[in-house]
């Protein structure tokens, strides 16, 4: 068997392109989760909030378009599990499902699927795009989490969204502007060798 990556083809997610072996789809799965969880320390408090903003969110949405919708689903499957199971690599070192914030991790499975779905469609191809699936997936992990947020925390609308939504604003915008430039230039890269 070949070890050299096949040419991309549409369709196709980064992790397709490598030799396809149910070990290779393990590591990646496992991968995606310790990179979500190590994303996850990199951590700054905001003054107000239960919530910090972290590394995470960029990670999950980069794992979910790389790995494509099933291996980003499990592999986000893998750290909510883990994380739930005392795993500390949730943010700030936390575990299990007492946190406030716990319902932004089960925004982050969704959310890993959906951008893997989108960039098996060429979301993951073209700047714009890219920028799209990012603020697409942070949106999911935001629809989960802000009730989850209000919940916990028996806040009204207003300081749900003060405390878990607008101070997390321009971050999910740089996000999605260093995602523009990752994949797409990961794509273009790999066309040039071919």
């Amino acid at each position: 068997m070949s070890t050299a990556a096949a040419p991309a083809r549409s369709g196709q997610v980064l992790a397709d392109l490598l030799p396809a072996t149910r070990v290779r789809d393990a590591a990646l799965v496992l991968s995606g989760a310790v990179l979500t969880g190590v994303a996850a320390q990199l951590a700054l408090p905001i003054p107000g909030s239960p919530v910090p903003v972290t590394g995470q969110t960029f990670a999950v949405l980069l794992v979910g378009s790389a790995l494509g919708a099933g291996r980003g689903l499990l592999s986000m499957l893998v750290y909510l599990l883990a994380g739930m199971a005392g795993m500390p690599w949730f943010a700030e070192g936390a575990s299990g499902v007492a946190a406030p914030s716990f319902g932004y991790v089960i925004g982050m499975v969704l959310a890993s699927a959906m951008v893997g779905a989108l960039a098996r469609r060429g979301a993951d191809r073209t700047p714009l795009r890219m920028a799209g699936t990012m603020l697409l997936g942070s949106a999911v992990i935001y629809a989960v989490g802000l009730p989850y947020l209000s919940f916990a925390l028996d806040l009204s609308a207003g300081q749900t969204l003060a405390a878990g939504f607008t101070p997390f604003l321009l971050g999910d915008v740089l996000k999605a502007a260093l995602a523009m430039g990752v994949l797409p230039t990961v794509w273009k890269l790999l066309e040039r060798r071919r």
